[in-house]
């Protein structure tokens, strides 16, 4: 391991925004499920999360956009939560958190009705592993235990495979499609997610590569 790296993960220890539970701690519940904006945020905003965040380009961006809105970034890997950690400790932000552990136990953060919306923001199409697709039905019904009725998912993807499965899933369990495009950049959307890229995303297009975005609703015919 590199000693940037050593740095970076002795500096995420510093950070109260980001928590990096193990199994033991999360097991029967993490400290704050059903509590986040009661012991965390201490206020009644919506709750948002990224999944796989990354560096948390998308959750500290849309952080940034709505202030109304508490913000929480998921991701298992130490080194590429760092960046977004250090941005929120150097600009004072009080509406992000990020947890540091795999997505397939967010019912272990999150209580019943606790989140209002999910970003999945360039996830791992998984091409050969379905149950393992962040919008498998196994992972759709896992959102669905912890948010609000009718919640909103929004989509980002390179990936053409990824794009068409998950419109598959939509319409097959009837959940309500809001916006589909598979080239966002050409398709004259305008939203929130229009002005914030990823290093990679920005690679991508300049590659001449499109972006698929989804955003539908959990439930709703």
């Amino acid at each position: 391991m590199s000693k940037k790296k050593l740095i970076h993960f002795q500096e995420n220890l510093t950070f109260p925004h980001l928590f990096q539970p193990k199994y033991h701690d999360i097991e029967n519940g993490f400290i704050l499920r059903g509590r986040w904006n009661i012991d965390y945020f201490k206020n009644t905003h919506p709750i948002v999360l990224e999944l796989g965040c990354g560096k948390g380009e998308y959750t500290v961006g849309l952080a940034q956009q709505y202030p109304d809105k508490n913000f929480i970034g998921i991701d298992l890997k130490g080194a590429r939560l760092w960046k977004g950690s250090k941005t929120v400790a150097e600009t004072g932000m009080k509406n992000v958190a990020f947890i540091r552990n795999q997505v397939d136990h967010v019912e272990k953060f999150f209580a019943a009705g606790e989140v209002s919306e999910i970003w999945i923001t360039f996830p791992d199409p998984q091409v050969p592993k379905e149950r393992k697709r962040l919008t498998s039905p196994v992972f759709l019904e896992r959102y669905a235990n912890v948010m609000i009725p009718g919640g909103v998912i929004h989509l980002k993807t390179d990936s053409s495979f990824f794009f068409e499965y998950t419109l598959s899933v939509i319409r097959e369990h009837n959940h309500r499609l809001v916006y589909a495009t598979d080239d966002l950049y050409s398709s004259g959307f305008e939203g929130p997610v229009m002005p914030i890229r990823t290093f990679y995303e920005n690679m991508w297009l300049e590659k001449g590569k499109k972006i698929c975005y989804v955003e539908f609703k959990m439930g709703e015919k």
